[in-house]
């Protein structure tokens, strides 16, 4: 087993897999059925073997696994490098997790084009998984930069009333940050000859050109997770985008971007890491209070529940700019969680629009009498969101603000206020559209949930109370990776300091 390409088979199985739906062919109705089956099966059995990467994963060790290297440019230092460490493997398995879960979300959502919808699933499950585990640059941004094209089609299809509109908000945003990234790419490739991730992480970049470095990527990252101000783009492609692709958008694509500050800014570029963190604590503070705020005058679900998501990114990137081991390990559990508990929340209201074609608060109310299973699930998650103790959310939100407290007690405290906001809008929610009278008469005859929809959200309510209340599992494979990372940051630091006085006594 040693010597199969197991990562190149979790990444390129979703891609063989669509390859064959676009072989389907039929009439429109055995074209549907047979896409959805080849879709779901071919993402179950990725999910089967990317477990193969934990069952054999050695969480002693901060050094890459898995590797697989082949020569790409040959002479150019560009190379098809893949390996996975302690930080991105849950994000690997997270993907191949809600996948199939999407696909089972839009069994009977999606009725028109079927056969291109879940090619086009597959294919974005391939290129994320594929950013994940990249160690060449220069592969990193092919795969970074493919995301766009399957999520676009996504919203720009089959999404709601202003799908054009969202879809194209969505791609000029992510297309500005990572032109910039690119040219970060070209200029770290003239200056180390190499685009090796590992050898690019001790590679000693000047103390300027860090400080552009960390700015490009910043543009992309950024916008890719989203920090205010540039998260506008996402309320938009989360109220167009189907339920299967809202899930897909705050379950995956938004770890990308933190992803990117754990893989790139802070190894690569300490200093300049170091030098712009009061200005992401600032940015932070204001997304965690800001949106959250926002979030509370909300009439729309899925719009209440996108400006949640930006909230909770706010402590991602607190924890990852706390530099320490507290923050960096909650910042990790926390898009974990994020990833679990937000994907669950749009499943909740996919719910109930598949029935009744609205997502109005206004227009429900009453559902418990009608549907006990959905409002106790939906209060399931409502509690994970809040942070409750004895789900991910606590777990994630309180090694953050420990984190935060060792490195700034007003950060800490700002922060902490996003979790009582939090409770106040996620409870204002739940209220108006589970408890009160059942008074509309179109409600009387709603169905609670079917087996379909009960076996998607099975295993993020297992994962959820796993996570909660033995977050151990999770921390460990992660923990000597984090440990190195933080000696990255500090020896680096360290070492410009150092240069720093020599070049001034020089002078």
């Amino acid at each position: 087993m040693t010597d199969w390409p197991l990562l190149s088979t979790v990444v390129f199985l979703p891609l063989i897999g669509a390859g064959f739906i676009l072989l389907i062919r039929g009439d429109e109705a055995t074209v549907a059925r047979n896409a959805r089956s080849v879709a779901l099966w071919t993402s179950v059995i990725t999910f089967l073997i990317s477990l193969l990467l934990w069952s054999g994963f050695d969480s002693s060790t901060a050094d890459f696994q898995f590797v697989e290297r082949v020569e790409w440019f040959p002479g150019y230092g560009i190379d098809y490098h893949l390996g996975i460490d302690g930080i991105s493997l849950w994000f690997v398995l997270l993907t191949t997790l809600l996948i199939p879960i999407c696909v089972l979300a839009s069994w009977d959502a999606i009725t028109v084009r079927v056969k291109e919808y879940m090619i086009a699933f597959l294919a974005m499950e391939t290129l994320v998984i594929g950013s994940f585990v990249s160690l060449d640059f220069v592969l990193f941004y092919v795969f970074f930069e493919g995301m766009l094209i399957p999520l676009f089609l996504i919203i720009g299809i089959w999404g709601g009333k202003r799908r054009i509109y969202a879809a194209f908000k969505f791609f000029l945003y992510t297309m500005f940050g990572s032109v910039l990234m690119l040219v970060a790419l070209l200029a770290m490739y003239f200056e180390a000859g190499t685009t090796d991730i590992p050898t690019l992480m001790s590679t000693n970049f000047s103390h300027n050109m860090q400080l552009f470095l960390w700015l490009a990527m910043f543009a992309s990252f950024a916008v890719k997770m989203p920090m205010w101000p540039v998260h506008t783009w996402l309320p938009d492609a989360h109220v167009e985008a189907p339920t299967a692709g809202s899930v897909l958008l705050a379950g995956i694509l938004l770890k990308v971007g933190g992803y990117g500050f754990l893989r790139f800014s802070l190894p690569m570029l300490p200093d300049a890491s170091h030098y712009f963190a009061p200005l992401i604590f600032g940015l932070s503070v204001v997304a965690v209070i800001y949106t959250s705020l926002v979030a509370l005058v909300q009439g729309d679900m899925k719009k209440l529940i996108a400006y949640s998501s930006v909230a909770h990114m706010g402590f991602v990137t607190i924890g990852i700019y706390t530099f320490n081991t507290q923050g960096l390990e909650g910042s990790i559990i926390q898009m974990l969680s994020h990833g679990l508990v937000s994907g669950a929340l749009f499943l909740c209201v996919g719910v109930v629009y598949d029935r009744m074609h609205t997502r109005d608060i206004d227009r429900y109310g009453g559902l418990v009498h009608r549907m006990p299973g959905y409002a106790l699930v939906f209060l399931f998650f409502t509690m994970a969101s809040i942070g409750l103790p004895g789900t991910s959310g606590f777990v994630g939100e309180f090694l953050v603000l420990v984190g935060a407290f060792q490195a700034n007690t007003w950060v800490a405290f700002l922060a902490a206020t996003g979790v009582i906001l939090g409770a106040c809008y996620m409870l204002w929610l739940y209220r108006r559209v589970v408890f009160g009278e059942l008074v509309r008469e179109d409600l009387k005859g709603i169905l609670d949930m079917n087996r379909r929809e009960v076996l998607a959200f099975a295993p993020l309510v297992v994962l959820t109370l796993w996570m909660g209340i033995y977050p151990e599992t999770f921390l460990e494979p992660i923990r000597a990776s984090v440990a190195h990372l933080l000696e990255q940051v500090q020896v680096e630091k360290a070492a410009m300091a150092v240069d720093a006085v020599n070049q001034l006594a020089q002078r």
